[in-house]
C-alpha cells in the first residue's frame, strides 16, 4: 500500500510540474486576451523562442549557475522585446479590425517564425544542459523525483502570487482589469490604451519565453514546439475560461494531472482524454469554468456583415468564362497542371462549405477539418476493408461526415462564439487523436495507403474532369442555399439571433442544419482529397487544415460570395509555387497574409469591391 501511495504521488506531482510550465504559458496569452481580445497563435513561436534563445545564450555564457540561470532570465527578456515589438509594429496596426483578421495575423506570425527559427538553429533537435544544483532528485517516500520538476511546482507558485499582486493591488492591475471589462469606458478616462496594450502584451510574451526557457533541461528544443503547446494552451486558457487567471491555474492542473495518470490508466486514448475532458466541460459549462459570456468575441454579429447578393450579370458572364477556361484546360497543360488545378478545387469547395456556416451561418469553427477528415477516412477504410466502387465511397463519404456533424453539431450549438469554436476544435482533436492512435484500423501516424481512384478515373485528365464536376456543382449548390428560404433563416438568426426566434425561427435548429450541410459536403472534398493523394493521414483532421480553410476564405474576402474562390487559388498557388523556389516559404507566405491583412482587411475581393463596385457582393 505504501509503495502504491508514494507511485501516485510521484505521479501527482509529476503533473504539477507540467501544469507549471503550461500555467506559465498559458496566463500570458490569457492576460493577452483578457485586454486586448486577440487569441495569439504566435504565443506558442514567442514559447519556442524562449527556449532557442536560452539555449544559444548557454552556449555562451556557460552552464555555471550565473550562465545557466543568466541565460534563462536574458531569454525571457529577449522574447518579451520580440513581443512587444510585434505589437508595436503589427498588431497595434489591425486593433480596429475584425477579430478573425487578427487571428489570421497572428497564424502569419507563426508561419513567419517558423521559418526564421529553421533558418537560425537548423532543423535538427538541440539537447540543453540540466540546471546546475538542481540535475539530481529528492526522495519522496522512497521514490525518486527530480529535483528541477519540484523547483518548477515551486516557481508556478511564485509566479501566480505575484501575478495576483500585480493585478489586484497596483494602479496597473486595475487598470488592466478594467480594460477587460470596459475598453470603451477606460478610453473615456483618459487612459493611454496603446501602451496599456503593449505593456500586457509584454508580460504575456515574457511568461511564455520563461516558460520555453524552463523547459531547456526536461526536453529537446525543436521546431514542433510552437504548435505542441499551443493547442494545450488553448485547451487550458478555454476549459478555464478565457481571460480567467483562476480558471488558467486549475484548469493547467487539471490537464498537468491528466496527462501523468491518463497515460497509465488509459494510454489507449491518452490523446483523446484531454479533448474529451475539454469537451465536456464546455456543454456543461458553455464559458468554461470561470468565464463569461461576453468573453466570446466570435459572436454572430461579427462574423459577417451587410447582406449577400447573387453577382451582377458581368459576373455572371465571367464564372461562365472561368467555367468554360477550366473545362478546355486539360487541351493546354500538362499533368502538372492538372493535378495543381484538381487540388486548387478541391480545397475551394473545402473553403466554400466553411464559408457557408461561417458567413451566412454565424457559426465560428475552428474544427471543420472533422468533417473533411471525416470523409477522407470513411473513403480510406471502405475501400480497404470493404473494397466498395468507388462511386459508392464518394457517396458515403459526405454522409459519413453529416452523421459527424450532426451529432457533434447538437452539442456545439449550444454553446456560442469562441467558446463554440473550441468546442468544435476539440471533437475534431479527438477524432485526429483516434486516427492517431488506432495503428490496427487506421494505421496512426504511417497513414492508410493504395487508396487509388478506380480504373476509369485514374488518367490525370479524367480524375480532373470528375473533380470538376464535383467540386463544382457542390460550390454551386452552397451558393444556392445560401438564397433559398433556409439560408435567409441562418443570416436572420445570425444577424438578429432574439428577433429570429420572436419571429418563430428556431436558431439553434438552424445552425444545427448548417453545420450539417457544411459538413457534408466538407466531407465530399476530403474524400476526393483522398483519391488525389492516394493516402489518408491524420494531418486531414488536424488543426492545420481547418486554418489553411479559413486563411483562403479571409484572404479573399469573408462577406463576399467569391472571396473563397479566389482565396483559394491565391494561397494554394502561393504555397506550391514559394515551397518550389524558395527555403524560406513560410516566412514569405507568412508576409504576404500579414500585409493582405494590415493593407486590405476585408480581403482582396472585398477590397476590389469597395474600390470598384461600392457595394458588397
Amino acid at each position: 500500500m505504501g509503495w502504491r501511495l508514494s507511485f501516485f504521488l510521484i505521479q501527482f506531482l509529476t503533473g504539477l510540474s507540467s501544469a507549471a510550465v503550461l500555467f506559465l504559458v498559458a496566463s500570458g496569452l490569457s492576460l493577452i486576451f483578457g485586454v486586448t481580445r486577440i487569441l495569439n497563435f504566435a504565443h506558442g513561436s514567442l514559447y519556442m523562442l524562449g527556449a532557442f534563445i536560452s539555449y544559444t545564450l548557454v552556449q555562451h555564457l556557460g552552464d555555471g549557475v550565473l550562465g545557466f540561470w543568466g541565460s534563462l532570465l536574458l531569454a525571457s527578456c529577449a522574447t518579451a522585446a520580440i513581443g512587444t515589438i510585434i505589437e508595436i509594429l503589427i498588431l497595434r496596426r489591425i486593433y480596429h479590425v475584425p477579430e478573425l483578421f487578427q487571428l489570421l495575423a497572428t497564424f502569419a506570425l507563426l508561419l513567419v517564425f517558423q521559418d526564421i527559427t529553421l533558418h537560425i538553429w537548423g532543423p535538427e533537435d538541440l539537447l540543453g544542459p540540466q540546471a546546475p544544483s538542481l540535475s539530481g532528485s529528492i526522495e519522496i517516500l522512497g521514490e525518486a523525483f527530480p529535483t528541477y520538476d519540484l523547483f518548477l511546482i515551486g516557481l508556478a507558485g511564485v509566479v501566480i502570487t505575484g501575478l495576483y499582486l500585480l493585478l489586484f493591488k497596483t494602479r496597473w492591475g486595475v487598470l488592466l482589469r478594467a480594460a477587460t471589462e470596459d475598453r470603451e469606458m477606460l478610453a473615456n478616462l483618459g487612459v493611454n490604451q496603446k501602451w496599456l496594450f503593449t505593456s500586457v502584451f509584454a508580460l504575456g510574451s515574457f511568461l511564455a519565453g520563461l516558460g520555453g526557457a524552463l523547459q531547456l533541461p526536461r526536453e529537446s528544443v525543436s521546431l514542433s514546439m510552437d504548435m505542441n503547446v499551443i493547442i494545450d494552451v488553448f485547451v487550458v486558457i478555454v476549459i478555464g475560461g478565457l481571460g480567467s487567471l483562476r480558471g488558467t491555474v486549475l484548469s493547467a492542473i487539471i490537464v498537468g494531472l491528466v496527462r501523468a495518470f491518463g497515460i497509465l490508466i488509459f494510454p489507449e486514448i491518452t490523446l483523446v482524454l484531454l479533448f474529451l475532458i475539454m469537451a465536456i466541460v464546455l456543454i456543461f459549462k458553455p464559458h468554461g469554468l470561470f468565464g463569461k459570456a461576453e468573453d466570446s468575441v466570435i459572436a454572430s454579429s461579427q462574423l459577417a456583415s451587410g447582406a449577400l447578393c447573387p453577382a451582377p450579370k458581368w459576373g455572371r458572364t465571367l464564372a461562365v468564362v472561368i467555367a468554360a477556361g477550366l473545362l478546355t484546360l486539360p487541351l493546354f497543360v500538362g499533368d502538372y497542371g492538372l493535378v495543381l488545378t484538381s487540388e486548387i478545387m478541391i480545397w475551394a469547395l473545402f473553403a466554400v462549405s466553411l464559408h457557408f456556416i461561417m458567413s451566412p451561418g454565424g457559426v465560428g469553427v475552428f474544427g471543420h477539418a472533422l468533417y473533411f477528415g471525416l470523409g477522407a477516412y470513411a473513403t480510406a477504410l471502405l475501400t480497404k476493408y470493404l473494397a466498395v466502387t468507388m462511386p459508392v465511397a464518394l457517396l458515403a463519404s459526405p454522409l459519413a461526415a453529416i452523421l459527424g456533424a450532426v451529432l457533434f453539431g447538437w452539442f456545439c450549438v449550444r454553446s456560442q462564439g469562441m467558446y463554440l469554436a473550441m468546442l468544435t476544435f476539440a471533437f475534431a482533436q479527438m477524432v485526429w487523436a483516434v486516427a492517431f492512435q488506432w495503428y490496427d484500423v487506421t494505421g496512426g501516424d504511417n497513414g492508410m495507403l493504395g487508396i487509388w481512384p478506380a480504373e476509369w478515373a485514374s488518367n490525370k485528365t479524367a480524375f480532373y474532369y470528375m473533380t470538376y464536376a464535383l467540386c463544382g456543382a457542390g460550390i454551386l449548390l452552397l451558393r444556392s442555399f445560401i438564397f433559398t428560404p433556409f439560408g435567409y433563416a441562418l443570416r436572420a438568426v445570425r444577424d438578429q439571433s432574439k428577433r429570429a426566434e420572436a419571429l418563430g425561427l428556431n436558431a439553434m435548429r438552424l445552425q444545427w442544419i448548417g453545420m450539417g450541410v457544411a459538413g457534408a459536403f466538407a466531407g465530399l472534398a476530403g474524400s476526393l482529397f483522398a483519391y488525389s493523394k492516394g493516402s489518408v493521414f491524420p494531418t486531414s483532421l488536424d488543426i492545420h487544415t481547418t486554418l489553411n480553410a479559413f486563411v483562403m476564405v479571409m484572404i479573399g474576402g469573408f462577406n463576399t460570395l467569391t472571396g473563397p474562390l479566389v482565396g483559394s487559388v491565391i494561397y494554394i498557388m502561393l504555397e506550391t509555387e514559394i515551397s518550389r523556389v524558395s527555403e524560406v516559404w513560410r516566412l514569405l507566405l507568412g508576409s504576404i497574409i500579414l500585409a493582405i491583412v494590415i493593407f486590405f482587411p476585408q480581403g482582396l475581393v472585398g477590397a476590389f469591391n469597395k474600390r470598384f463596385i461600392k457595394v458588397k457582393e
